[in-house]
């Protein structure tokens, strides 16, 4: 079979590996849609990102899905050719996180397509993968591409339910990105009142008031675009931050309201943080990191039509056009997903 290996920056390959046999509650599945992350993209051009290198040649890729193929021993519930959304984070129901019901923060975490740990852990980006039976959430009537998107999902629906109640809330994204534009439809979906987004892309401005934001302002065009909101002590109750860049969380923070809940998500590397008016406000600071149940409540939604993911794909490249596909991905002026076809 072949799969995608990245080797170190710009050193992206297609390989031959040799497929792998069920064990018992696992699954073969014929991979169908696989999204390129913005962890992908670090990868491939900069061969890790902050401590994260790579050490060893590792497949890349986790937001996948694909169809049923073979059934190992004591697999019950799943049948050959089914589509399935394949969710990259595996637990080890052991540790004391996992205990706890905080599986996220797994002390044993194998998250595909990591170089975290050494050895790294192998992602699914290839044509055919072995998987758990648990990590398969059937996703009949949607589409592979569709499907493919419940990992960035689950980790906007997992920030979300951090952020607390949010009917009625005034919501603050920064950076619309496919994590910033999910953070849009997720707070939707969950009863935001009045959403307002900011980055300095005009082409992902555009997609976020598709997706359902209110107002967007560029901040490259605007620097001072975030100044209506900021009177009176701010507008907003709730802020994503999911750029990453430190000046976009400083941007926002005279935005917010006091007491107000600030969301990071984006993961740029360490940042400088106003803390005076972090104090001054009374703002919460909360990290997101990652998801567990979400993945599943996710596809569900997609599946009732609640929530739609169609226009975020905007770019499917062939498996064979794998580096293409990873400069491409990397174009924020014309590209919000760019997937990969295996089929």
């Amino acid at each position: 079979m072949k799969s995608i290996v990245i080797h170190a920056a710009k050193d992206l390959r297609i390989e031959h590996q040799e497929p792998q046999k069920p064990g018992h509650g696992e699954v073969v599945i014929q991979m169908a849609a696989g999204g390129i992350c913005g962890s992908d993209l670090h990868y491939y051009n900069h061969g890790g990102f902050g401590p994260i290198t790579l050490k060893e040649p590792m497949v890349l890729g986790h937001e996948v899905s694909g169809h049923i193929a073979e059934l190992g021993p004591g697999v019950d519930g799943l049948e050959v050719g089914q589509l399935v959304a394949v969710s990259p984070s595996r637990p080890c129901g052991e540790c004391r996180f996992c205990n706890e019901g905080s599986h996220n923060q797994c002390l044993n975490m194998r998250f595909y397509g990591s170089a975290m740990p050494f050895p790294h852990i192998q992602g699914a980006f290839r044509q055919t993968l072995v998987a758990n039976a648990a990590q398969c959430a059937i996703a009949d009537g949607l589409s592979a591409g569709e499907a493919a998107m419940a990992e960035p999902l689950a980790v906007c629906l997992h920030a979300t339910r951090r952020a607390g109640p949010m009917l009625g809330k005034s919501v603050l994204v920064t950076g619309c990105g496919p994590i910033g534009l999910l953070s849009i439809i997720a707070a939707r979906r969950a009863g935001a009142d009045q959403v307002v987004a900011t980055d300095i892309s005009d082409f992902t401005l555009e997609m976020a008031r598709i997706v359902g934001a209110d107002a967007v302002v560029n901040m490259a065009a605007t620097p001072d675009g975030l100044t209506e909101f900021s009177a009176n002590k701010g507008t907003f109750d709730v802020l994503y931050e999911c750029s990453g860049v430190g000046a976009a969380l400083a941007a926002a923070i005279p935005a917010m309201r006091p007491s107000g809940v600030i969301m990071q998500l984006g993961l740029g590397g360490d940042m400088s943080l106003p803390m005076m008016a972090i104090t001054a406000k009374e703002l919460e600071l909360r990290g997101s990191f990652r998801f567990h149940e979400e993945f599943f409540t996710g596809v569900s939604l997609m599946q009732k039509g609640l929530i739609d993911v169609k226009p975020l794909i905007t770019h499917s490249l062939p498996m064979d056009d794998a580096v293409a596909a990873f400069e491409l991905a990397g174009d924020r002026s014309q590209v919000v997903k760019a997937q990969i076809v295996f089929s």
